[in-house]
C-alpha cells in the first residue's frame, strides 16, 4: 500500500498525516487519542478501510508524534480542582483546547483539498470528532466514535489505575523503562478479551518510542480534556449518520460514556462489543470496519 505523507499547515502548526488508497476515492479522517500517535491507528486496520474502496488519513495531534510540540507551555493550574471541575461538566484552564484540536483536523483537509470526509475519532480523537462534526456539518459525511465520551456531567470517572497507568511515568527516560511501562500500560488499559501477544506489544512500544518520544504532550492533551468541559452541546448540533462504538470491558473510558454520546446525537447507533477495553484488538478489526462502513452507507 502507497503511503503519501506530509505536513499540513494549521495557522502556526505542523500537522503530519499519513494519506493512503485512492485519493479519488471517499475520504475518511482517523483521529487519534490522548498522547497518542497515529501509529495507533495500525497500518493493516487501515488497509482494511482502503480495501473498502476508501481514503484513508491518519495523523500526528499537535503536541505529538512528528506534529509541533508546545514545548514548555502549562496551565499552572492543580490537578485536583480540574478534575473535580469536568466530573461536573466545567471548563479549566488550558494552553490549548479540543476545539483548537478539530479547527486542526479541519486545516488538514483544507490542506489536501478535502471538501467532505467520513470523521472516526478513538478516546481523546472522538471528542475531537464529535466537536468537529458539529462545528463543520457541511464537511462531516458520517461520524463514527470508538471507546470515547461526551464528558457530560456527573458520568462515571475513568478507573484509577487505568488512569493512573495512562498519567504516569516510567522509573526513568532511558528507552527500555519507556518500553516497559508502555506494555504494562497497554495491558492495563487493554482489551482483557483479547490480550495482545506480549511480542506485538514490545514491537508497538519501541516504534512508538523510536519514532517521537514526547511525554510533556500527554499532560497538555489531558488539560485539553479536562479544559474543553461537556461537549453535550455539541452532541445536540450534530446532524451526520453517527455509529458509537465501545467495550463493554473498557475501564478507562467506561461504557457509560459511549452510550451518553448515543443518547445525545440524533439517531446514533450504539454498538458495544464484549471483551473489548481501550484499544483497537486485531480480533474486532473486522466487526470495527464492518460497523462503520454499515455506517459510511448511511451518508446521503
Amino acid at each position: 500500500m502507497q503511503i503519501r505523507t506530509g505536513l499540513a499547515k494549521a495557522g502556526e502548526l505542523e500537522i503530519h498525516y499519513e494519506d493512503m488508497g485512492d485519493e479519488n476515492d471517499p475520504a475518511v479522517l482517523l483521529i487519534m487519542g490522548l498522547g497518542a500517535q497515529l501509529l495507533l491507528w495500525r497500518k493493516e486496520f487501515c488497509q482494511k478501510l482502503v480495501d473498502q474502496g476508501l481514503r484513508v488519513i491518519r495523523y500526528d495531534n499537535r503536541d505529538v508524534g512528528l506534529s509541533t510540540k508546545f514545548s514548555g507551555r502549562h496551565t499552572g493550574a492543580p490537578l485536583l480542582p480540574r478534575l473535580v471541575r469536568s466530573f461536573f461538566g466545567m471548563r479549566s484552564p488550558a494552553v490549548y483546547t479540543l476545539e483548537d484540536m478539530a479547527d486542526d483536523a479541519a486545516a488538514l483537509l483544507d490542506h489536501l483539498t478535502i471538501d467532505r470526509a467520513h470523521i472516526v475519532g478513538g478516546s481523546m480523537g472522538g471528542m475531537i470528532a464529535q466537536i468537529f462534526a458539529a462545528r463543520f456539518p457541511e464537511r462531516t459525511k458520517s461520524l463514527g466514535v470508538i471507546f470515547s465520551s461526551n464528558n457530560k456531567a456527573l458520568l462515571p470517572p475513568p478507573g484509577l489505575p487505568q488512569l493512573r497507568a495512562l498519567l504516569g511515568r516510567p522509573a526513568d527516560n532511558t528507552r527500555e523503562a519507556v518500553v516497559e511501562n508502555a506494555i504494562r500500560v497497554a495491558r492495563i488499559i487493554g482489551s482483557p478479551g483479547y490480550p495482545a501477544p506480549q511480542e506485538r506489544l514490545r514491537a508497538d512500544a519501541i516504534e512508538g518510542y523510536d519514532r517521537a518520544y514526547y511525554p510533556a504532550g500527554i499532560a497538555r492533551h489531558f488539560a485539553a480534556i479536562l479544559g474543553s468541559g461537556s461537549l453535550l452541546h455539541y452532541d445536540r448540533r450534530i446532524t451526520a449518520p453517527t455509529v458509537v462504538i465501545h467495550g463493554k470491558a473498557d475501564k478507562l473510558m467506561r461504557p457509560a460514556g459511549g452510550r451518553a454520546i448515543a443518547r445525545a446525537i440524533e439517531g446514533a447507533r450504539l454498538v458495544l462489543l464484549d471483551g473489548m477495553g481501550h484499544d483497537l484488538p486485531e480480533e474486532l478489526w473486522d466487526d470495527i470496519v464492518g460497523e462503520l462502513k454499515s455506517n459510511f452507507a448511511e451518508t446521503a
